[in-house]
């Protein structure tokens, strides 16, 4: 065994064993990291018997249980029988079979192409495979919209406030700002991601943290909605919360572990209530029967999740340092043992209401994407897909076979993060997604697309790419590992087709050469914001920008435009200790303000003499009108920019230091639009949109 043998092993498996900074240097990956990475993707290189096994486990790759196709163009299929068939039956999504000319290529056997899209059934002798055929393209604005441009806001769903949230936003919220915000010609509102986290530990709040991106976090469920508002309203009474409630609505910042609590305490009892009456009916109600269509329907993947929640628990209460089940005793630690079924017999009760926290939520979620619709939206909700999960969810315990086990996901160093990033993160593995026929990866794109118009992807490099650490290493000690980036451009179009949702890409950071244009061809919008789009010049004037990406004034880790002039978000950095010279910040900043005023100047969106550094309200009309300007489709306005707020939601590279995820838009959520200067930004980005 040598050194080159474990690198020729990492090539071969899609590890980059060399990589390029952002100074354009050369920088070689350590042989220890590129060993445990390999064992993270099932590649044992421990000895030279390891290392020959795990190149044929990779030389000898068998038929992969699913293959992907573009509609109309012939497909490749990895052949290495013998006998080389000569037709094939296909069995298509409808029921309908047909029978198919096979010939030979370079990699097996070649397909003609197969116009139907859809998921359907090849069969070649004995064996079965799926073939997804996708369209070309994800559904686009034209699609949606023809010859239109449309606009939407971004908004943090906690932050919006109504009353009875117990301090907390949620659909209720969503739902009424979404019918001023249609009936004011606003075609759609970014989410940002409503995934299910961690129930029984409310300091594990960050929404790009998830345990399970298959579920909602209930947190955001209306309940209202789903069971009644006389219901609820009697729950609430029931609990005695009273005037406790009250005070974390009032709260600017959320309380996340009261209002957490006072939340669950609200639907605790709307559950004991529903349990004690619509499920113990017969016959069953209309509500109990669609709970039950409801758990049938989302079948092992819900009871594995409700289960772990249950369980979480429950070792909370036995140790409350043990919020991770890796540091769980072994019996516990696997998610098929006979400890966890007698767990879950045992507490059949607990697990329901798991159950039914996320019925609820799923309802509430479709309540407010149909709502939306209604009030003249023609795209309604858009989901946000977080770039990974966290290692300690209940995802990553009954699926322990997907993920990148003993790797986390983050960034190389650059420019910003000398370090290098270490989210925390975990992901699929790209051997596992492959041998699950991707299973993991689809059921994670319908899951997120259920109840919504749109789809945005963060961190979508990682479709193709994504920088991965062995724990307890450095960030900058990692590695990039490869993805099968056709396959997954091709099954997010195929599921973008069949919800009738467009896609969007965070493709913000250091991207791959020419990324941007794959992301482009396959129909995703890549997003272009204000603040980064300068040249040697300045800011790029608006008619520069980009036709194939959502026009943005910010994103929620970036200065609102308010916070930006004021140098509200400097002062924050300073306070969190981010920056090395605050003084010379400030003086670059001034700087900045005189260029940016005149970009607007330049583009005839601003006029006169700039606005002093605590006059921000003609500013962020000039930015909503910069970013409208340009030849963009769609145009994204963060709410914060919409209502001149100054702090932006989160502040990267701070834990605490920074009340992340924490700010509440202030007032009720169907009244935020009601200002008229926010009504004269939304005239001006809905104007420039319709052009």
């Amino acid at each position: 065994m040598n050194d080159s043998s474990v690198r020729e092993l990492a090539r071969c498996a899609g590890i980059a064993v060399q990589w390029t900074d952002h100074a354009n240097k050369r920088r070689r990956v350590a042989l220890d990291s590129i060993r445990r990475i390999l064992a993270a993707l099932q590649l044992p290189c421990g000895t030279a018997g390891e290392i020959a096994h795990s190149q044929r486990t990779l030389d000898n790759a068998t038929l992969p249980p699913l293959i992907t196709a573009t509609a109309g163009q012939a497909v490749d299929l990895p052949w290495r029988m013998a006998d080389l068939p000569h037709r094939l039956h296909l069995v298509h999504e409808d029921g309908s079979a047909t029978e198919i000319p096979v010939s030979a290529s370079a990699q097996g056997i070649r397909l003609p192409g197969i116009r139907a899209i859809g998921y359907h059934t090849a069969e070649i002798g004995r064996r079965r495979i799926t073939l997804a055929v996708a369209p070309a393209r994800c559904i686009s604005i034209a699609d949606v919209a023809a010859g239109e441009r449309v606009a939407g806001f971004t908004i943090q769903t906690y932050g919006l406030g109504r009353s009875g949230d117990c301090g907390i936003g949620d659909m209720s919220g969503v739902t009424a700002l979404a019918k001023v915000a249609g009936g004011l010609g606003l075609e759609m509102l970014a989410l940002s991601p409503a995934h299910a986290l961690l129930a029984a530990d409310p300091d594990h709040f960050s929404p790009y943290s998830p345990s399970n991106r298959l579920f909602y976090n209930p947190l955001f469920a209306d309940a209202a909605s789903v069971l009644g508002e006389e219901r609820v309203v009697r729950a609430r009474t029931a609990t005695g919360l009273g005037l406790s409630a009250g005070e974390v609505e009032a709260l600017s910042l959320i309380d996340w572990k009261a209002s957490t609590r006072a939340k669950m305490t609200v639907l605790r009892g709307l559950f004991e209530d529903i349990a004690a009456t619509d499920l113990a009916s017969n016959p069953p109600t209309d509500l109990a029967t669609d709970f039950a269509k409801f758990c049938a329907e989302r079948g092992s993947a819900l009871q594995e999740h409700a289960s772990f929640e249950a369980l979480h628990a429950a070792r909370l209460q036995t140790d409350p340092e043990a919020s991770n089940w890796k540091d769980w005793p072994a019996s516990w630690r696997n998610p098929r043992s006979p400890a966890i079924r007698d767990f879950t017999e045992k507490n059949q009760h607990e697990i329901l209401f798991h159950c039914f926290l996320q019925w609820v939520a799923d309802r509430s979620f479709a309540n407010a994407q149909r709502e939306a619709r209604r009030a003249g939206m023609r795209i309604g909700l858009i989901a946000d897909l977080a770039a990974g999960m966290t290692s300690a969810g209940s995802y990553a315990w009954a699926h322990q076979d997907h993920m990148l086990g003993g790797l986390q996901i983050g960034a190389p160093p650059d420019s910003f993060n000398a370090n290098g990033q270490n989210w925390g993160l975990s992901s699929f593995s790209p051997r596992a997604l492959s041998g699950q026929g991707f299973e993991p990866f689809i059921a994670t794109l319908r899951a997120c697309m259920r109840h919504a118009g749109g789809l945005r992807v963060d961190h979508v490099m990682g479709l193709t790419r994504l920088w991965v650490i062995p724990e307890g290493a450095k960030a900058n000690e990692g590695a990039y590992i490869t993805y099968p980036v056709d396959d997954l451009f091709r099954l997010t179009a195929l599921e973008s087709y069949r919800h009738r949702a467009i896609v969007i890409g965070e493709d913000l950071g250091t991207v791959p050469l020419r990324f941007r244009e794959r992301l482009a061809r396959a129909g995703i919008y890549g997003m272009r914001v204000l603040w980064f789009e300068r040249d040697k010049k300045g800011f790029v004037p608006p008619q520069d920008w980009s036709d194939a990406a959502a026009a943005m004034t910010s994103t929620h880790d970036l200065p609102t435009v308010a916070g930006w002039w004021r140098g509200t978000d400097l002062e924050a950095r300073a306070g969190c200790g981010l920056l090395n010279d605050p003084h010379a910040e400030r003086v670059a900043r001034n700087a900045e303000r005189e260029a940016l005023w005149d970009a607007f100047k330049s583009a005839k969106v601003a006029g006169g003499d700039r606005p002093s550094a605590g006059e921000s309200s003609r500013v962020v009309d000039a930015a909503v009108a910069f970013v409208a300007k340009t030849p963009s489709r769609l145009a994204l306005l963060p709410l914060e920019d919409a209502i001149a707020a100054e702090r932006q939601p989160n502040m990267p590279g701070t834990v605490d230091q920074y009340p992340n995820w924490r700010h509440r838009y202030g007032g009720d959520a169907a009244a935020l639009l009601d200002d008229p200067d926010v009504r004269h930004r939304i005239e001006i980005l809905v104007a420039r949109g319709a052009s």
